[in-house]
């Protein structure tokens, strides 16, 4: 059985909109569980490894081993073999006390690329610019984390992404162009934005041929 990772941080692990104490849609309604339903009888499984307030190259001082590129080896280690793999980061890289800008960003996501390119063929990739941030997320019954030039930030990884991506002949869609953040938090997919993104990320492996 071939083996897709989806890395990522909460829009893929599937954080309910607004639940703080990190509450999960069940199986069949995150995006993952819903492709996996709809490559099952392709022979592939889809290994879900998203991780809530996982950045590129970040550290969380309030939530340790969040940094993407200090465990991306070991966890690739750990899911050998894949054929291919979804990576969708940079959304947490946004938050006000990283002052990064989209092009800082997306040097990280180049670091994280660096370290797939060890275990993939660079065309098995796919990267995928995150949702943008909706224009409340910053306040206070929201998600604090953010500030008014997140949103902005947010907005920017489409275009820096997808540089990225042809720069090094990978597959790249934005989340951005199916999907956008509930409007109870403004951060994260709700229902309808699992399966419509689900839909698409279907779509982009099937030109991949990675299905």
């Amino acid at each position: 059985m071939r083996q897709i990772l989806a890395f990522g941080d909460s829009n893929t692990w599937g954080m309910v909109p607004g639940t703080h104490a990190r509450e999960r849609f069940p199986w069949g309604v995150r995006w993952t569980s819903i492709l996996q339903e709809k490559v099952s009888d392709n022979g592939v499984r889809i290994v879900e490894d998203g991780l809530c307030g996982r950045t590129t190259v970040f550290e969380d001082e309030l939530r340790p081993g969040r940094k993407s590129i200090s465990s991306l080896s070991f966890l690739l280690e750990s899911h050998y073999p894949i054929s291919g793999a979804i990576l969708m980061l940079g959304t947490n890289d946004c938050k006000a006390v990283y002052n990064a800008s989209a092009y800082t960003i997306g040097k990280g996501i180049e670091r994280c690329l660096d370290v797939f390119e060890e275990y993939l063929d660079p065309k098995n990739i796919l990267l995928v610019s995150p949702i943008h941030l909706g224009q409340d997320v910053w306040r206070p019954d929201k998600d604090p984390e953010f500030d008014k030039d997140s949103i902005k930030r947010s907005t920017q990884l489409k275009e820096v992404f997808g540089n990225i991506a042809s720069d090094r002949g990978i597959a790249f869609m934005a989340a951005s162009d199916f999907a956008d953040p509930s409007i109870i938090d403004d951060e994260h997919l709700d229902e309808v934005g699992h399966d419509a993104f689900a839909g698409a990320v279907y779509s982009r492996l099937k030109s991949m041929e990675l299905i």
